[in-house]
């Protein structure tokens, strides 16, 4: 029943959104009929290229994604549930779970249609955005909660099923967890490919009026919308459960001397609940916005790619073009299918030690991405080796280069977190002098674990940068980096599987403790808890690397959207100076306006859509000084460029000469020196700083929000704890009977009307902390950017995209790899090593852990979120700042 109810969700939302985006591409075709938007890469009389053949493998893979899915959920649901308490304990953290992602999609529902609000009304009243902007806005936000709610779902019914497993056999354990976090891997790539390409086929094939480059600077902006959903889900879910983590362990292990996931503990059920919220619906939502904004990136920079390359031949960019933006998607749909493939790899022995419980994982990861390499070249081979100054073999490694930099940062990450290893044995060996040195051996160690993610990085990029051409042509090794990010995401389906396979091994070990399991299901899946500390830790180390990769092509995909601003900045100059312009089609051809800050406007043939009207820069910043907002020159004297190949014109105004280039035509070269994108430009260093500055203000919002929830956690465990004790008084018991936690009850009792343990109001404080706590860190995120570029302008916004990825990056993994270090050395000492559980070493490497916890699972992952999402409200707001920055900023005298 419930797997028909899964594949009948699936169904309706997918025929919903095909109405919908049919709905909104018709209104919108009909706009364009009528004179509406369209901004030409080359020209809007530019023939479209036909979809290559081999691109239609993307969508029907991602349907085949997704109908693997369902039926990895199938083989969940058949599995053993267990006895009745194991199905009892897990409804408790279903209910919990469903709760908080209700509360929660309530308000960003709320946020979303603020959103919404702001960006349809700069489109259809200030002009300066596209029609489907806020449309698309909401799609990838609908997606990306999507993927996050059935993720969770998923697990939630799979953790007691995989306790049910363990007591068969640690193969059968970690069969079922890996196939529950299989269906979180295929269900995001599935919807996100889907969505992709459906907006795609159906924008190229019904908006004829949109060029390819607007289609693929258009569908950037769904990328804003699955990142501020990602955003929320990653920080809400992750205050959520590190305050009750935090709590349960404080107050559970340190002061009580009881296990975390013991009944006796009332943080247990809400810490269960957190792992689910947190590391599944939140995980699920952030590799989600990586994955589709890769993708976006790269196709919107292979567009711009085929432009250089054939910049006077319109029919050949525009077929260029297509083959370079189908590279990226049709890799994403091979991915799937060797994803699939690795999946099925995935298996282990009885009695399995952590290191072949890792070899096990590492069958199907690595197998995916040996297959996925070989594949690589094929796909570059067949869409690539046509195109004149393209080596198709050098894009294909770019892909190889990126994918085995994902998986450097991957083993990297094992090294320095897992409790195998010697950096995260030495930390648990200083927890035999304390607490303190705990934490500065954590610290010092992810400090250190830097270097290998953030060399591995610029060891990547300039690979890949050179591998795809870009010492021939700039845009081409831009696309290179881009289509690097997709190599590394290219095998999702599986990695993704990986991660979110952790927190339903912690769940089913939680259940076995509070069952009362026997001692050898407790230690299959403490074993297969470990290893899920370690593939979440890894998990995160990806995400994050993914993310450098990306923001730098959503950097240069920036540019792109400055161009596509600027012409509709143009075009409202020129229909402000010429009213007539608006409804006579020949109505203000006869000059080239100044719109003041060296940007000029013209309409350089008939119509009344933005297709009739061009920008242009002015090169020579000194000759501005001559002009006066207003100006304007014949447009017959703007003839032949000087130099056919940088497209700069020679024309006077007056007595002043101009050098001015087509925006059209510009190259990122010539957007950089035109908007002094140097370090030497005090915009560009302020920009630098605020992305700093945002990077640690978040982390410190975050962090501290953890700490207010996890207050409220241990006053209530502590309550809890003396109302407990006060029960046993009323039984006739002595203080030292009430307070041994060895006699407190070990199943639900009723004392003066309220249960005991009271799970229920634990997860209650988590939800209210989180939902409270999350939204400022959230929307500052959206905010800042806005507020920089309105400010600086896009020197400033370039600058802070700038500082906000590498400062970003930095502390995202130090935090994350610390918080996994601080986590498995706790594991470490209690596999009996220091002294074991409750050793003065144990409850020192508690403490550890517990400081470990808003690292690796709040800040830390959410960072790499935050580095897309400045980015992503850059791209999608690029056209209100090209309009109105220059304005504000010489009001600021700047």
């Amino acid at each position: 029943m419930i797997v028909s109810k899964f594949l009948k969700s699936t169904i309706w939302v997918l025929l919903v959104a095909l109405v919908v985006c049919s709905a909104a591409t018709t209104a919108l075709a009909q706009d364009n009929a009528d004179g509406g938007a369209t901004v030409a890469a080359a020209s809007d009389a530019a023939p479209r290229s036909p979809i290559p053949g081999i691109w239609y493998c993307a969508p029907a893979f991602a349907i085949v994604a997704l109908l693997f899915a369902r039926k990895f959920y199938s083989e969940v649901m058949a599995s053993d549930e267990g006895d009745e308490s194991m199905i009892k304990i897990a409804s408790y953290v279903r209910e919990g779970a469903m709760a908080y992602l209700n509360r929660q999609y309530k308000v960003v529902f709320w946020v979303f249609v603020v959103l919404a609000g702001i960006l349809a009304f700069m489109a259809y009243g200030l002009h300066v955005q596209h029609k489907i902007v806020w449309f698309a806005f909401l799609t990838g936000g609908f997606f990306s909660g999507l993927c996050g709610y059935l993720g969770m779902r998923t697990a939630t019914i799979a953790a007691h099923r995989t306790t049910a497993g363990a007591r068969a056999s640690l193969n059968r354990g970690l069969v079922v967890a890996f196939r529950a976090g299989a269906v979180m891997g295929l269900v995001v790539v599935g919807f996100a490919l889907i969505d992709i390409t459906a907006w795609f086929y159906i924008l190229n094939n019904f908006v004829p009026s949109m060029t390819l480059n607007e289609i693929t600077v258009v569908m950037l902006t769904f990328g804003m919308g699955a990142s501020t959903q990602a955003l929320f889900a990653r920080v809400g879910g992750g205050i959520y459960t590190k305050a009750a983590d935090v709590g349960a362990d404080l107050v559970g292990k340190v002061e009580a001397g009881i296990p975390e996931d013991d009944p006796r503990n009332p943080a247990a059920i809400a810490d269960n609940v957190g792992d689910n919220v947190g590391d599944v619906a939140g995980m699920g939502a952030d590799l989600y916005e990586s994955y589709a904004g890769s993708i976006l990136a790269t196709a919107a920079l292979g567009v711009a790619a085929a432009s250089a390359l054939a910049p006077t031949d319109v029919k050949t960019a525009t077929t260029n073009a297509m083959m370079l933006l189908s590279v990226p998607m049709v890799l994403a749909g091979i991915g799937i299918i060797l994803s699939i493939l690795g999946i099925y790899m995935v298996r282990t022995q009885e009695g399995a030690s952590m290191g072949q419980l890792m070899s096990a994982l590492g069958k199907g990861v690595n197998g995916s991405s040996v297959m996925i390499a070989v594949a690589a070249y094929g796909i570059c081979y067949v869409l690539l080796k046509d195109i004149q100054g393209v080596t198709w073999y050098g894009v294909a490694s770019s892909v190889v280069i990126g994918l085995f930099a994902g998986i450097i940062i991957g083993k990297a990450t094992e090294y320095f977190t897992s409790y195998e290893y010697k950096p995260t044995q030495e930390i648990a060996g200083q927890a035999e002098t304390g607490s303190a040195t705990v934490i500065i051996a954590g610290v010092a160690e992810g400090m250190k674990s830097t270097w290998a993610s953030l060399a591995t990085i610029v060891i990547a990029i300039m690979l890949a940068f050179v591998s795809a051409g870009g010492g021939r042509e700039f845009m081409l090794g831009l696309y290179g980096v881009g289509i690097a990010a997709v190599g590394m995401l290219a095998t999702l389906g599986i990695t993704l599987a990986t991660d979110a396979y952790g927190p339903i091994a912690d769940n089913a070990g939680g259940n076995a403790e509070m069952t009362h399991q026997d001692p050898s299901v407790r230690e299959r899946t403490d074993a297969l808890d470990s290893l899920g500390n370690t593939t979440a830790a890894t998990g995160k180390g990806f995400a994050i690397g993914s993310a450098a990769l990306t923001a730098l092509a959503l950097l240069a995909a920036y540019v792109e959207e400055v161009r596509v601003g600027q012409q509709r900045e143009a075009m409202g100059y020129v229909q402000t100076a010429e009213p007539e312009a608006k409804t006579d089609d020949a109505a203000g051809m006869e000059y080239i306006y100044y719109m003041g800050h060296g940007k000029f406007a013209q309409k350089w043939k008939e119509g009344t859509g933005e297709s009739a009207y061009l920008a242009y820069m002015m090169l020579n910043h000194k000759a501005q000084a001559d002009l006066k907002k207003g100006d304007k020159f014949p447009a017959a004297e703007l003839g032949e460029t000087n130099d056919v190949n940088e497209f700069v014109y020679n024309v006077h105004v007056g007595d002043t000469e101009c050098h001015l280039v087509n925006t059209q035509r510009a190259s990122m070269q010539q957007y950089m020196t035109f908007y002094d994108v140097t370090l030497m430009n005090p915009k560009v260093l302020c920009g630098m700083f605020s992305g700093v500055l945002l990077a640690f203000l978040f982390c410190a919002l975050t962090m501290k929000a953890v700490g207010r929830a996890a207050y409220e956690m241990m006053h209530e465990c502590r309550r809890q704890f003396e109302t407990i004790k006060a029960y046993l008084k009323s039984q006739g018991k002595d203080d030292a009977f009430a307070n041994d936690p060895e006699n407190w009850p070990r199943e639900q009792i009723t004392h003066e009307g309220r249960d005991i343990p009271d799970y229920a109001n634990c997860v209650a404080i988590s939800t209210a902390g989180a939902q409270k706590e999350m939204i400022v860190p959230s929307l500052l995120a959206i905010v800042v950017p806005i507020i920089v570029g309105l400010i600086f302008g896009v020197p400033g916004v370039m600058g802070m995209l700038a500082g906000g990825l590498t400062s970003g990056f930095a502390v995202a993994i130090f935090m994350a790899n610390a918080g996994g270090a601080w986590d498995n050395a706790k594991k470490w000492i209690e596999t009996g090593k220091h002294g074991g559980k409750g050793s003065e070493a144990h409850k020192a490497g508690v403490v550890g852990d517990t400081v470990g916890d808003p690292f690796k699972d709040t800040s830390g992952p959410s960072l790499n979120i935050l580095i897309k999402l400045m980015s992503m409200v850059s791209v999608v707001f690029a056209g209100l700042i090209v309009k109105y920055a220059p304005q504000i900023s010489s009001m600021l005298g700047l």
